[in-house]
C-alpha cells in the first residue's frame, strides 16, 4: 500500500434487507482490509430473516467500529441517505451486503482520492454464484458476460485506471453529498444512475481502479433474476417521471428488443401478411437466438460443464426480456 493519510476515516455504508446468507462475509472482508481507519454503518431495511441479528453480533464484538440503524422506508436510497447523514468519515463507501471485497479495496481507492486523481473511486466487480448448482453458476456467468449485461467496464474490466460513468461500490469524497445532495428517495431502484449523472454534471470525476476487486454473489434462481431485472428495467424508465435525463439510450436496448418481439408476434398472427415478409422480419430474432446459443455454448465449454448450456441460454433470455418488460411497464405507468 502506498503512503496515504490513514487519519482520513472511511465510513462504510451498508444498506441491507434479508442478507443473512452473505452479510457476515461482507463484514469480514471489510474488517480484513488493510485500511484500518474505518467505521461500519449497517442500515437494516426491516429484514424478516436473521440479517439484523447477525449484524448485531458483529456490533457487540466491535462496538467502536460498527453501528446498526433502521430504515423504516425499507428501500435502498432511503437507507443510503440515513447512513450518509450518520457518517463521520472524510470518505464514504457505498457497499453491498451481498458482496465481498479484496484486501486492498479501500486503500487502493483512497490512494486515488488522496492523489486527487478523482472524486469517486471503485473497483472491478466479479460476479460469483451463491451456491454450486449448475443454474446458479450459469446465472453468475451470464451476469458478467458482455452479451448479458452490456459494456459496463466495472463488470468487464480494464487494465489501467480509467475514468468511467459509474462504478459498483464507490468510495466518495464526502463533500460530494454536501454539494450536490443525497440520493433521490423517489427512485426505489437505479438511484445510482441519476446520482452519477448529477455528479458528473457538477464536474466530479469517477475512476475505475482495476487493482481493487469486489465479489458480488448473484441471484441463484430464474425467478429472482427475473424479479430483480424487471424492477431495474421498470425504474430506469419510470424514474423519468421525477428526474429529467435519468437514463441513457443504452439502458433502453432491452425495451426495444421486447417491443420488437411483440410486433413480431402480431405480424406473424396476421394471415394476410406474406410469409416472405414475416420471414424477413424474423431475422433479428433468429440472430438473437444464434448469439445466445453461441455465447451459452462458450460458457459451457469454458467451464467444462455442458449442462450450463441450457441454463445460460435461459438466463440470457430471462435477463433481457424481464428488463425490457419492466421498462415497458415503467413507461405505461408513467403516462397513466
Amino acid at each position: 500500500m502506498s503512503a496515504i493519510n490513514s487519519q482520513n476515516k472511511v465510513s462504510i455504508i451498508i444498506p441491507v434487507y434479508n442478507e443473512e446468507k452473505t452479510i457476515s462475509k461482507t463484514i469480514e472482508s471489510l474488517l480484513n482490509n488493510d485500511y484500518k481507519d474505518i467505521e461500519f454503518i449497517v442500515i437494516d431495511g426491516m429484514s424478516t430473516d436473521k440479517t439484523k441479528e447477525v449484524a448485531k453480533e458483529y456490533a457487540s464484538k466491535y462496538p467502536t467500529k460498527i453501528k446498526i440503524l433502521e430504515n423504516p422506508k425499507k428501500y435502498t436510497p432511503a437507507g443510503l441517505n440515513i447512513g450518509i447523514q450518520n457518517a463521520s468519515g472524510k470518505y464514504i463507501m457505498i457497499a453491498s451486503g451481498h458482496a465481498t471485497y479484496s484486501e486492498n479495496y479501500i486503500s487502493a481507492c483512497v490512494e486515488a482520492l488522496e492523489s486527487n486523481l478523482c472524486d469517486v473511486a471503485g473497483g472491478i466487480m466479479e460476479t460469483l454464484p451463491r451456491d454450486k448448482t449448475d443454474r446458479a453458476i450459469a446465472i453468475s456467468e451470464v451476469l458478467k458476460h458482455p452479451f448479458g449485461i452490456g459494456g459496463a467496464k466495472y463488470r468487464t474490466g480494464v487494465k489501467n485506471n480509467e475514468y468511467v460513468d459509474t462504478v459498483a461500490y464507490g468510495i466518495y469524497k464526502k463533500e460530494i453529498f454536501e454539494n450536490i445532495g443525497l440520493f433521490d428517495e423517489r427512485l426505489i431502484r437505479n438511484q445510482d444512475i441519476e446520482f452519477n449523472l448529477r455528479l458528473k454534471r457538477a464536474g466530479y470525476r469517477i475512476m475505475l481502479i482495476p487493482q481493487a476487486k469486489s465479489y458480488y454473489y448473484a441471484r441463484d434462481t430464474f425467478k429472482k433474476l427475473w424479479q430483480n431485472n424487471y424492477s431495474n428495467g421498470f425504474w430506469v424508465t419510470y424514474s423519468s417521471k421525477y428526474v429529467k435525463g435519468a437514463y441513457r439510450l443504452r439502458h433502453l436496448i432491452p425495451l426495444f428488443f421486447v417491443v420488437y418481439l411483440l410486433t413480431l408476434l402480431i405480424i406473424c398472427s396476421i394471415p394476410v401478411i406474406p410469409t416472405f415478409l414475416k420471414a424477413v422480419y424474423s431475422i433479428p430474432f433468429l440472430l438473437y437466438l444464434s448469439l445466445s446459443t453461441i455465447h451459452s455454448f462458450k460458457i459451457a465449454s469454458r467451464c467444462g460443464n455442458f449442462k450450463l448450456f441450457f441454463y445460460s441460454f435461459i438466463a440470457f433470455l430471462t435477463l433481457h426480456v424481464s428488463y425490457g418488460i419492466g421498462s415497458l411497464a415503467g413507461i405505461i405507468k408513467k403516462t397513466n
